[in-house]
């Protein structure tokens, strides 16, 4: 973080607004950054906030101008009144060109002015706002992402004279999120992902092909309530809460129940997910159609036990684990008697 101890930039709100009060009540509801620069903004608003010298005023304010985050604030009528040099960098304006502009009006994409200026409007009321995600268009015409945390710019009695907000530039981390929700959603592969509680957040175009069920029918239902059959809804949901617990889950085999009510056998390996901290946020599974497979299976294990001719197997142990039902009319012994018989 870059900061200037005897260069203060010129006043950056109005006359009766004190710098103090909007780095104090705008730090005070910042989300956890995400990113090192944000961090480190972070930890120098507070320990400017633990000042108590005569001089935290200007501090403060050349705090907000040489900030390695977009801080910026607007009256009560939403006209800016505070923009710093990160702001400048990231949406290109200066502050000589923005300062009385109208935010909203004149900086936010259409589709988000009606929430941006909720934002704000909880903000004039004394409500702050955390890690809120908005667009904005730069000097340049490009769209750029900001995740936001607003919260109300009061003077020095105290009076609410508008709102402050701190962001971080996540243009390139939502462009990396677009492309991952693609490749997922045109993987050669059913992919199907839930929350913590079960609940269906990613289902892509192969599982809709696959079952039957379009997006819109399966985001928000319980996964195994809805789409497993009886006999396996247990054995599903311990491999779900394994993963839930950080214990993945490999080649485990389940059916589906299709949208017409017919029974297809899924191959899947269910994978933990987390989030940017590591935390734990629900399960992805990347699974396989099986149903074909285990047909083929089933009809050979079924050729076999009605062959004309003793067949029988034995594991890398020696253990009989194949007894057809000739070997029993040969030999005597039922399956029961002679499995796991060396």
């Amino acid at each position: 973080l870059n900061m200037t101890a005897t260069a203060i930039p010129p006043t950056l709100s109005p006359a009766n607004s004190s710098r103090k009060d909007h780095l104090l009540t705008a730090i005070t509801t910042i989300s956890p950054p995400v990113d090192r620069r944000a961090s480190v903004a972070h930890r120098r608003a507070r320990s400017l906030m633990d000042a108590t010298d005569s001089s935290l005023e200007p501090l403060c304010s050349s705090f907000i101008d040489n900030a390695n985050a977009p801080i910026f604030g607007v009256d009560t009528e939403g006209r800016v009144n505070v923009w710093n040099q990160d702001t400048a960098k990231i949406i290109g304006y200066s502050p000589a060109e923005v300062m009385g502009k109208h935010f909203v009006k004149e900086y936010i994409t259409e589709d988000n002015q009606a929430s941006v200026g909720m934002v704000f409007d909880r903000a004039f009321q004394g409500e702050g706002t955390s890690s809120y995600e908005l667009s904005i268009m730069t000097k340049a015409g490009a769209r750029i992402e900001i995740l936001l945390s607003t919260t109300s710019q009061r003077n020095s009695e105290g009076d609410i004279v508008g709102a402050m907000a701190i962001g971080q530039d996540i243009t390139e981390r939502v462009a990396f999120e677009r492309e991952y929700i693609r490749l997922i959603d045109t993987a050669n592969a059913p992919i199907i992902g839930v929350d913590a509680e079960g609940i269906v957040n990613i289902w892509n175009q192969c599982a809709m092909q696959m079952v039957g069920y379009s997006t819109e029918q399966v985001i928000g239902q319980d996964f195994v309530r809805e789409f497993i059959t009886d006999d396996f809804k247990t054995a599903v949901k311990n491999v779900l809460d394994k993963a839930l617990h950080g214990k993945e889950t490999a080649n485990f085999e389940f059916p589906l129940i299709t949208i017409e009510g017919d029974r297809i056998d899924v191959l899947l390996n269910a994978t933990t997910r987390r989030d940017e901290y590591g935390n734990i946020i629900g399960v992805v599974g990347i699974g396989q159609d099986n149903t074909e497979r285990l047909a083929k299976v089933r009809e050979s294990i079924k050729l076999i036990d009605n062959v004309n001719a003793p067949i029988f197997g034995v594991d890398i142990r020696g253990r009989v684990n194949m007894w057809n039902q000739c070997a029993i009319r040969l030999f005597g012994f039922s399956r029961e008697e002679i499995f796991s018989k060396c």
